[in-house]
């Protein structure tokens, strides 16, 4: 991949990463990429998102097996998750934490740099990638048509949000989310800015439960949880091995088995989606 033909604004540094020009405010927790480092390679969401998100680039790859941008890639998670199932992946993200963690995980093209500082030559991209990066941006709209603007004729885009705004809660407040969404909204969302669906699912079926008696009901009655430690995160990303760890992983295993075969799912906590430009 030759960066420097795609972005004009970036400059090569020592430690092997691009770097942008200037940095833009994002909603998001100035620890956010250290916590999600510390779980993601434990995490059962963190893994399951990615194997979901695995199936679906696979059954709709991108046009002319281009790279996948992911924009807002954190910390390389889902970057180094599509360069090992064989996909040629770039990451572009506006912190320099996540950056870094990310060329720390092995992912080879990273970008430290919002889309549009990075001067992206448009339309150069292939297909991008925006997971749980949507619900974090205010007008969503405006966001992805200037995404759109990057990508080619047909180009795809990858794309996860949490699901329900009946399942907001302090956790959305505390990630810096400006919503929550169903997949008719998500849906409108992508129509406005120009994309038009190939596959929409939701995933983590068992979710919506718990999160709206754990957290949701909590916030609605003003019962805060106060200032999350680093280890409860961890806790929460973790299953205890048992039987309820064999009964999750085949549930997980099974979401992933439908994806496969182009099954969505009609309920779930994260929305999943692959949209082409109309």
């Amino acid at each position: 991949m030759d960066i420097q033909t795609i972005c004009s604004g970036l400059n090569l540094a020592n430690d092997g990463i691009w770097y942008g020009r200037g940095n833009a405010a994002v909603s998001y927790p100035a620890d956010g990429h250290e916590q999600c480092f510390a779980v993601e390679d434990s995490s059962f969401w963190f893994r399951h998102r990615n194997a979901c998100i695995v199936a679906v680039a696979n059954e709709f790859p991108p046009p002319g097996d281009g790279a996948i941008f992911d924009i807002g890639g954190g910390n390389g998670f889902v970057s180094m998750g599509l360069a090992n199932a064989g996909f040629d992946v770039a990451l572009v993200e506006p912190g320099h934490v996540g950056a870094v963690n990310a060329k720390r995980r092995g992912v080879r093209n990273v970008i430290c740099a919002t889309a549009e500082s990075a001067q992206f030559t448009p339309p150069s991209l292939s297909a991008a990638g925006l997971f749980d990066v949507i619900e974090h941006i205010d007008d969503a709209p405006a966001f992805l048509r200037s995404v759109k603007g990057l990508l080619r004729p047909q180009g795809h885009l990858y794309a996860t949000v949490p699901a329900y705004q009946s399942l907001w809660s302090d956790e959305d407040v505390s990630a810096g989310h400006y919503r929550r969404y169903t997949m008719s909204s998500l849906q409108a969302t992508l129509d406005a800015a120009g994309f038009d669906l190939l596959f929409a699912s939701y995933i983590f079926r068992f979710l919506p439960v718990p999160i709206f008696m754990l957290r949701a009901l909590p916030h609605r009655f003003g019962i805060s949880r106060g200032q999350r430690m680093p280890d409860a995160a961890s806790r929460d990303h973790r299953v205890k091995q048992g039987l309820a760890s064999r009964l999750l992983q085949g549930m997980l295993d099974r979401e992933v088995e439908l994806l496969k075969r182009r099954q969505p799912m009609r309920f779930g906590g994260s929305c999943l989606v692959v949209a082409k430009c109309r």
